[in-house]
Order: C-alpha cells, then sequence, then structure tokens
C-alpha cells in the first residue's frame, strides 16, 4: 500500500496497521529526547538526532513533494509538520509559479520531479480523482497521498478522526456517530462514512434539504429527517463546514439560514447528546456549525486533539509510501 488515494481501497488490517504506527509515533518521547541531542557548534547531530528520534525510519532523508492546489492551513501544514519529524525533505511546490504557466503538464511535472528525486507526492486538488487519474498515468516508482481531492475523498482526514475516536472511546463498534451539515460538498463526510461502517459503527446522517447530495443512497448511513433526534444519544457528533466555496448562488441564499436553524449550543448538546464528544475537520466557521461558547469549552478542544493527531497519522502515512 504505498499509494494512499481512498479509505475504500483499506482493508481493516491496513487501516489498524496506520492507526497503530501513528499511536507508536505519538507515544514516543520526542520531547525529552530532544533535549538530549547533542549540538557541535550550533549544528544538530542529524545522525545521531534520526536515529535516536525516529528509529531510523525509512523515510529519513527522502523527500515529499507538497502540490496544494487548493487554500488548505491545517492539512499542508500537518503534512509538513509530519514529513520534517520523519527527517524528509519538503519541496513546497508552488502552484502560481509552476511551468503549468508555460503550458506543462502535471503529469510531466511530476515525472520531471520524480527524476530530480522526489519520492512522495501530496497532492490537494479542487478536481474529483485527480490523484487516481495522476497515478496511472505516471512512470514513476513513487508515492501519491490524497490530501483531498474535489468532494471526493479526504483519506488522511478520516484516519486522524478515528484514532481520535479510539482515543475517546476504545472502540467504535456499535457506537452511534452523527455526521450532520454539508454532505453534499464534503469529501471529509465520505471517507469517515466508509472507515466508519469498516469499523461496525453506527453511522448516522443529518443534512438540511439544500446539503442533501443527490445520490442520497450511495452514503451507508441512516438518514435523520430531524436534526434534534439525529444528535440524540449520540457518542460523537461530527460536524462540517459549511462550504461557502463551492456552492452555488441558490445553495449560498439558502445555506445563509443554517446558523439560526443548526448550530451546535452547549445547551443543545447537553439536551440531547450530553456524553457525546464534538467533531469538526475545520476550520470552523465559529456561531455557524459550532457556537463559540461551545468551541472554546473543554469539549470544543477535541477539535484541537484532531489536529493534533493528524501529524502522527500522516507521519504512518508517508513511512508506508516509501516502504
Amino acid at each position: 500500500m504505498r499509494n494512499l488515494i481512498d479509505i475504500k481501497r483499506l482493508t481493516v488490517s491496513e487501516i489498524n496497521s496506520i492507526i497503530n504506527r501513528a499511536v507508536e509515533y505519538k507515544s514516543e518521547t520526542a520531547e525529552s529526547i530532544r533535549g538530549e541531542i547533542s549540538y557541535n557548534s550550533g549544528i544538530i547531530d542529524f545522525a545521531k538526532f534520526g536515529e535516536r528520534l525516529y528509529r531510523a525510519n525509512s523515510c529519513f532523508g527522502k523527500t515529499a513533494c507538497m502540490m496544494f492546489f487548493e487554500n488548505s492551513t491545517r492539512t499542508k501544514c500537518s503534512f509538513s509538520m509530519a514529513a520534517q519529524k520523519l527527517g524528509m525533505n519538503i519541496i513546497d511546490f508552488d502552484t502560481k509559479t509552476s511551468s503549468f504557466s508555460k503550458g506543462e503538464s502535471l503529469k510531466d511535472t511530476i515525472e520531471n520531479l520524480c527524476y530530480i528525486g522526489v519520492n512522495t507526492f501530496v497532492i490537494r486538488h479542487s478536481e474529483d480523482n485527480i490523484v487516481d487519474k495522476i497515478a496511472e498515468k505516471t512512470d514513476c516508482s513513487v508515492s501519491f497521498i490524497n490530501a483531498g481531492d474535489g468532494k471526493n475523498a479526504h483519506p488522511t482526514q478520516a484516519l486522524l478522526d478515528y484514532m481520535t475516536m479510539l482515543e475517546k472511546l476504545g472502540t467504535v463498534v456499535g457506537k452511534k456517530v452523527t455526521i450532520l451539515g454539508d454532505i453534499a460538498h464534503s469529501r471529509v463526510a465520505k471517507s469517515n462514512i466508509a472507515l466508519l461502517n469498516k469499523m461496525k459503527a453506527e453511522v448516522h446522517l443529518f443534512a438540511p434539504e439544500y446539503f442533501v447530495p443527490e445520490n442520497k443512497a450511495d452514503y451507508d448511513g441512516v438518514w435523520e429527517s430531524d436534526y434534534d433526534s439525529a444528535i440524540k444519544d449520540a457518542d460523537v457528533v461530527m460536524l462540517l463546514r459549511v462550504q461557502n466555496e463551492r456552492l452555488n448562488s441558490e445553495e449560498l441564499n439558502s445555506s445563509r439560514a443554517y446558523k439560526d436553524m443548526y448550530c451546535l449550543t452547549s445547551d443543545r448538546l447537553e439536551k440531547y447528546a450530553p456524553n457525546a464528544i464534538i467533531m469538526h475537520p475545520g476550520p470552523v466557521n465559529r456561531d455557524v456549525e459550532i457556537s463559540s461558547e461551545l468551541l472554546d469549552s473543554k469539549k470544543g478542544k477535541t477539535i484541537l486533539e484532531q489536529a493534533r493527531n493528524g501529524v502522527y497519522v500522516r507521519m504512518a502515512v508517508l513511512e508506508n509510501g516509501v516502504e
């Protein structure tokens, strides 16, 4: 499993392997080891650093290229941090000043970068299935990691969400996980639904009419007709971002009423799902999907823990890609 393109293609064993490795990385006492690193005239002894901190993992000294054709803060920074922790070289590919402006194809660009020495490409793009197409056309021994393609998939987000659920709940088997909001435009929802069903969770879904996907039957979960019923007695309440940048004018007009009806508050959570953990892929539209008071409360800190876990999951994914 060198490429990571879609959760649907992973077996339960492969998912568990990634999570177990991520947990290992998280449990390593990196900070205490960091304090023991010797300096020679102000320069880190990288050989000792790599061996002690990363167990001489297979990524050390390899090169990852971050190709983000859509704006990203969390995912891009998380992948970059993960690669840095693994001792990888990082190329931050600037799509605005690349050879695309001179007419070069994406295939040719990637193959040139491959021969320059790139080992792994981390790609985010607005086009569905673009990573698949690139992987099929490229004649290079490299790995491709999907960092989010259109409305299709965001596999590492689902993996880090799963890791966070395991930390909080111990297991997702038989747990009620409710996914709410802009499901129609959400690659996060698709990847989470695929993973949670593999892991035997009870997936419940709710979206206002303007955010219900056309192919609703393809989303494997219990569709609820009422927001409060959807979150009632849930173990996990996962809110999705209202993706204004993907909405047409009609959808945008409809979505403006979203916060008045569907914003999750502490009172609402306490009434219907007091024991639930709340999750969100970020960035959160404050007081739209989640109220500021809930987001800044102890319950809201789980969302920050998701971001932290993302680094360790992506370390495990990058490591798989170069083995």
